[in-house]
């Protein structure tokens, strides 16, 4: 009698060209087999777990790398070739030394007057990544599906997602979370949708947001509008894609108004409020110390950015946007409630997610879809911080 599973690999095969077969057809025991290695050794390399020499770890990732092995949630659910799972990818941000600071015990209440001393560690974007897994959840539960997070965080990076991709039948990865080697790896078994960023030069799907045009705008309206001439960008990440794509738009923006192009950023950051601050107050102290004059205005990266200046601005007397316009990109809630209110680009995050998992849900219907790339649109929103009442 015909194994269920020996049906399972037969459909795959027959969706596949020829080159996918090992592929589909790969197992831990294959893998052992062409490394040259124990079932076990395998297996706490593909985990992350218990010790494996450097030299026998590049052996068992190359034999997985040429047999395209993903460790198989198909166990778990053969008949239906599901595993009710999705997955969402994240980036590693996040303030390794202060999640494992130790918590202060004891009893009593502290009163402080100032947290300016306070531990300032940088934000991982928990405000963009929260809406989007929120809207990605939402999807996923109306669905039936469950979603699975996991932050690719290293050393382990790798053999998490590889795991993930063994027990999902979907997969979401914020743009610049994973290699393209990797990305392409994990998709020869599952479909896969890139959030955020520029359309990928690989066969994914894509949901961005009009990042470059967003930020043209703005700059455009802080020049022509308010007459602002001096206008420098304060960046994220080197290698965050929403970055590059808003410098872009802030590029465009000073050539078509015949102002000086820069190649790179004025300032860079992380993305945090917290970097954020501390920008700020080297801003001022070269302003106070040093004679050298404010920016007419700051066009940052995202709107955590914009709120760490802001901070401090106010704190020291800087008024905005009397003395300095500033700008963010996101539209979140403490842009709203900020004094003055901050003046930026908003876009639709929860509907990034929610659009991933729609992608995700057409593909496992009819995996021979062609490969889109939405972009959804963004609004400026203009506030007290550039001057707009």
């Amino acid at each position: 009698m015909t194994s269920v599973l020996a049906l399972h690999n037969r459909e795959l095969l027959g969706t596949r060209g020829a080159g996918d077969r090992a592929r589909a057809a790969a197992t831990l025991r294959d893998v052992a087999g062409l490394a040259g290695v124990s079932v076990s050794t395998v297996s706490r390399v593909v985990s992350g777990t218990g010790y494996v020499a450097a030299d026998t770890r590049r052996l068992v990732e190359s034999a997985i790398e040429k047999l395209g092995y993903v460790p198989s949630g198909a166990a778990r659910g053969l008949v239906a070739r599901r595993t009710g799972m999705l997955g969402l990818c994240l980036p590693d941000m996040a303030p390794t030394a202060d999640l494992l600071a130790p918590t202060r015990t004891g009893s009593g209440v502290e009163v402080i007057t100032d947290d300016a001393t306070a531990p300032d560690g940088s934000s991982w974007g928990g405000l963009y990544f929260g809406e989007v897994i929120r809207g990605a959840e939402y999807a996923a539960w109306q669905a039936g599906y469950a979603l699975t997070v996991v932050v690719a965080r290293p050393p382990q990076a790798e053999a998490r997602i590889r795991d993930l991709a063994g027990r999902v039948d979907g997969l979401i990865v914020v743009a610049g979370t994973l290699p393209d080697k990797l990305l392409e790896h994990v998709t020869h078994r599952l479909p896969a949708v890139l959030v955020a960023g520029a359309r990928p030069a690989g066969g994914y799907d894509h949901v961005g947001v009009e990042n470059a045009r967003g930020v043209q705008a703005l700059v455009e309206h802080l020049v022509r509008t308010h007459g602002i001439h001096d206008v420098r960008y304060v960046a994220g990440h080197a290698n965050s894609p929403d970055d590059s794509d808003r410098f872009r738009g802030f590029r465009a923006a000073m050539h078509a108004v015949a102002l000086p192009t820069p190649r790179e950023p004025a300032l860079r950051g992380d993305f945090s409020r917290a970097t954020g601050r501390r920008l700020a107050r080297r801003l001022v102290a070269d302003h106070r110390r040093g004679g050298v004059p404010l920016p007419g205005a700051l066009v940052c990266v995202n709107d955590e950015t914009a709120l760490g200046f802001l901070d401090v601005f106010n704190a020291e007397g800087i008024d905005v946007p009397g003395d300095v316009v500033l700008t963010g990109f996101d539209g979140i809630d403490g842009g709203r409630t900020s004094s003055p209110r901050l003046t930026t680009v908003e876009q639709p995050m929860t509907d990034l997610g929610r659009l991933a998992v729609e992608i995700l849900r057409a593909c496992l219907a009819d995996p021979k879809l062609p490969r889109q790339s939405i972009h959804v649109p963004v609004r400026v929103l203009l506030r007290e911080s550039c001057g707009t009442h």
